[in-house]
């Protein structure tokens, strides 16, 4: 891997092991400021509803900026925005920099990803997009243990210790990245040959759709995995053990990436493959009851998430145009910001009006169609596109 993906890699696993204050947020506002669990949620989804127009921004500003002033920018306003929340003295001081917050959010994801997708080959992508997926999986293990010893103290320390990571991440890269050219493209391109449209692409489109359900089922885990271990007479808290086991699946698992066989496969059917694992693992929520069938699930889930987090951002970035890549990335990670605001809702209403049988079959019976709509319909679209790694239409 060349150097500069292992230093946007290594930064990324700094920032997310920073990136333990936005589970607490809404515990933070029910507990200083006396809101509501409705008004916190909804403070929530306004969070989430922000880091929609965070992500094209990103794109955009890379095009148009730079990547490394764009990545700089990103982080030192997540780092103004955190300070903010930690020093608030009322509820709508939070309301505005939990906002401000999302629109800061993403704007470090679209250049970080167009960066690693010039760096390398189209063949060593899964590679590098894997090892992005180990840093953020081995980044939150950490997160979790740092959370647990600061929280204790005050939660407010929380978001001043997220804030200097930010901090550090954006002086960092602020001086290993190379500079960006004025006057020319993102890429490195003398200027666009041409504006750059990515929701004209067919092929997006369908990744989108499909990865808008997928973002929806990961952040759905998140959300209903602590509920469901309470409904099954377990200790919520040992979701902690579990999200740790997953991330350790991740991090150990990355060399199967390389196998030649496991490589050589077209881009649809690894991700069906990716699909498939994850709905056996989530099948296998639903009848479990004790902490080792959980811990079982969790592994082949995990092994899932993996084959496709690794590959889909190499299948995006090779439907760009050349000096586009920034752009397709921004377009394909809006499907996490509207995964973000309906995924605490659909979750928890499926699991108050159907149960954690339904919500766990449910989730593996999506990632099945998931699975096949790679093969059926994503496949064909991206041979029609005439891009590598396809299923011929």
């Amino acid at each position: 891997m060349p150097r500069i993906v292992w230093l946007l890699v290594a930064a990324r696993a700094i920032n997310r092991l920073g990136a333990f204050s936005l589970p607490f947020l809404t515990v933070l506002i029910s507990t200083d400021f006396g809101a509501s669990a409705t008004t916190a949620g909804l403070l929530s989804a306004a969070f989430g509803l922000a880091t929609i127009p965070s992500r094209l921004a990103g794109g955009h500003l890379a095009a148009r900026l730079g990547r490394r002033r764009t990545i700089v920018l990103g982080l030192t306003g997540c780092a103004l925005a955190q300070v903010g929340i930690a020093v608030a003295d009322s509820l709508a001081a939070v309301a505005v920099f939990a906002v401000l917050l999302g629109l800061a959010f993403e704007l470090y994801e679209p250049p970080s990803q167009g960066m690693i997708a010039d760096a390398v080959g189209p063949a060593d992508r899964v590679r590098a997009y894997g090892l992005l997926n180990a840093a953020l999986a081995a980044g939150g293990t950490g997160a979790g243990l740092i959370a647990a010893a600061l929280g204790r103290w005050d939660l407010r320390w929380l978001f001043v210790a997220d804030a200097l990571t930010c901090l550090a991440c954006a002086v960092t890269l602020r001086f290993a990245l190379p500079a960006d050219r004025p006057g020319r493209g993102s890429a490195g391109h003398a200027g666009l040959p041409e504006p750059v449209h990515p929701w004209r692409d067919r092929a997006l489109r369908a990744l989108f759709a499909s990865g808008t359900v997928f973002a929806l089922v990961s952040l759905q885990i998140t959300m209903a995995l602590p509920l469901t271990l309470a409904h099954r007479g377990l200790r919520p808290s040992d979701a902690g053990l579990l999200f740790s086991a997953s991330a350790v699946t991740i991090v150990a698992a990355q060399p199967a990436l390389r196998l030649r066989r496991l490589a050589a496969l077209p881009d649809s059917t690894a991700l069906a493959l990716g699909h498939a694992l994850m709905a056996a693992g989530l099948a296998g929520y639903a009848p479990a009851s004790g902490l080792p069938a959980f811990l079982a699930a969790t592994v082949v889930w995990s092994l899932g998430d993996l084959l496709v987090l690794g590959r889909i951002l190499g299948v995006v970035a090779e439907l760009a145009p050349p000096g586009g890549a920034d752009r397709y990335l921004a377009a394909y990670g809006v499907s996490w910001g509207i995964a973000t605001v309906a995924a605490p809702i659909t979750a928890t209403q499926v699991l108050e009006h159907a149960g954690v049988t339904a919500l766990w079959s449910g989730t593996a019976a999506v990632c099945l169609t998931l699975a096949a709509g790679q093969l059926l319909v994503v496949g064909p679209l991206i041979g029609a596109a005439g891009r590598p790694g396809a299923v011929p239409a």
